[in-house]
């Protein structure tokens, strides 16, 4: 599958995914919300409980957002997939428990009601971030790939 990127820098919209398909190629945006401090106050008050695409990041000694995880939860599942991925408490992964302890984390998510949609999604993402093994499958419904990405606090990774 052949992806091609473009940005969309002037968006104004709540988070979410959108798709427009012309024949075997499908153009998705995704609008996402801002970056927000993770703690599960804030969590458990501002993030919505339907499905949706995430990305979790962590902020690294010279201020730089490293990525921990992107993925996708569906049906009410963002607050509690978000949540328990960000609490040390939840998480059993002794590398991420210790990042999780130690580091400022953040995250941002684009709520979505199709779960192919979020596979595509998140398997353009893993596959711009981690081109040798994404770890996710796409869902076969399109040849190409096309990404409008915007973001209200302008992280982008995708050009």
């Amino acid at each position: 599958m052949e992806k091609v990127t473009a940005l969309c820098y002037a968006c104004p919209m709540e988070s979410g995914i959108t798709a427009k398909q012309r024949g075997r190629d499908v153009f998705f945006t995704i609008r996402w919300s801002k970056l927000i401090s993770a703690d599960r106050w804030t969590i458990a008050s501002s993030v919505p409980a339907v499905g949706g695409v995430y990305e979790i990041y962590w902020m690294d000694e010279h201020q730089h957002l490293r990525l921990l995880t992107v993925g996708n939860a569906r049906y009410g599942g963002l607050r509690s997939e978000i949540r328990r991925l960000t609490d040390p408490q939840l998480v059993e992964n002794p590398e991420v428990n210790t990042i999780l302890q130690n580091k400022k984390i953040y995250f941002r998510y684009a709520a979505a009601n199709s779960a192919d949609d979020m596979a595509d999604v998140v398997w353009f993402f893993r596959k711009t971030y981690f081109p040798e093994n994404p770890g996710v499958a796409h869902s076969g419904r399109f040849t190409r790939i096309y990404m409008n990405e915007w973001a209200p606090d302008r992280v982008r990774w995708v050009d």
